[in-house]
């Protein structure tokens, strides 16, 4: 059975971001505000939503979650504004940048 399920992103009181995954977005929302779970978002209320995406299948949001874990707050917080052109730059390595300048400047 295919499940949909939620990748979010919230910012805490002291302006970390988390990031989850869940089947049940309102439950999971309530549980940080409430601080029903010890954990990251527990000691950082309150927290505020600041980007959600819905998926159709369970795993690919457990997919998603991974690796928006592993993106520097610059690239979240891009994600958050939809500036995909930003998110690309980011995501180019350091050699790759060098050779487009060095092409650029000559």
């Amino acid at each position: 059975m295919i499940m949909a399920a939620w990748v979010y992103m919230l910012r805490c009181f002291d302006g970390s971001y988390y990031t989850g995954c869940t089947t049940n977005f309102d439950q999971r929302i309530y549980e940080h505000q409430a601080g029903v779970y010890p954990g990251y978002t527990s000691s950082r209320r309150p927290v505020e939503l600041v980007w959600l995406e819905e998926f159709a299948d369970v795993n690919q949001a457990i997919d998603v979650e991974r690796k928006l874990k592993g993106w520097s707050r610059k690239k979240k917080e891009a994600l958050m504004r939809g500036d995909f052109v930003l998110i690309h730059e980011l995501a180019q390595s350091k050699e790759m940048v060098g050779r487009r300048k060095k092409r650029t400047s000559r």
